[in-house]
């Protein structure tokens, strides 16, 4: 299904397969020969998203953009079924296996791989030809890669990215705070730019 958001509509290179229930949503670029599996959703939420040729997005997956974070998938990548990537990099040649998370701000360099279930945390840069292995977890620029049991050691890193301030625009909250009300106030209020889509085809 292609899907008109905020008056851009996507575009689909003549080759590229898109199976019926695939979701295309606004400014999307897809390119040469890429496929676009079952039940994946690629989403354009205020920033573009831009995907190279002879990619497969395979089935349920999720490759979504912000109106701070545009995403890029280069050429010859492949990410998995219920893969999902939000407002990154990905270089060409990349491989993200089932189910791995790739975070706002991220880059994965060539030839980098995240295989099943690894994860690239916000502001990560996996530099060229590096593996995030199994269920591993990549924090930091460059990267460490850690074990996902080294919680704190993970955390150490991951504070210094400042998650709250690159998806919601807000300061960490103290101790015995939250910040949840006024971040869903925010991503909600976004979202709801969605009520005025129009459905292509």
């Amino acid at each position: 299904m292609l899907i008109e958001h905020r008056g851009r509509s996507p575009v689909v290179h003549p080759s590229a397969t898109i199976a019926p229930n695939a979701t295309i949503c606004g400014d999307v670029t897809i390119g040469e020969n890429t496929a676009v599996l079952f039940g994946a959703v690629i989403t354009a939420q205020g920033g573009p998203v831009v995907i190279g040729k002879n990619c497969v997005i395979m089935e349920q997956a999720v490759v979504r953009a912000t109106p701070k974070h545009p995403c890029t998938i280069g050429d010859n990548c492949l990410v998995g079924p219920h893969g999902y990537v939000s407002g990154a990099t990905v270089e060409d040649n990349v491989f993200c296996a089932t189910g791995t998370a790739v975070f706002n701000g991220a880059r994965l360099e060539t030839r980098s791989e995240v295989r099943i279930h690894g994860v690239v945390h916000i502001n990560t840069v996996v530099p060229a030809g590096v593996t995030v292995p199994i269920s591993w977890v990549a924090v930091g620029d460059p990267a460490e890669i850690r074990p996902p049991g080294e919680h704190d050691e993970i955390w150490a890193v991951q504070q210094t990215l400042d998650f709250p301030g690159t998806v919601f625009g807000m300061d960490r909250e103290k101790m015995g705070e939250t910040k949840m009300p006024e971040a869903m106030r925010r991503y909600t209020r976004a979202l709801g730019w969605h009520q005025d889509d129009k459905i292509i085809e």
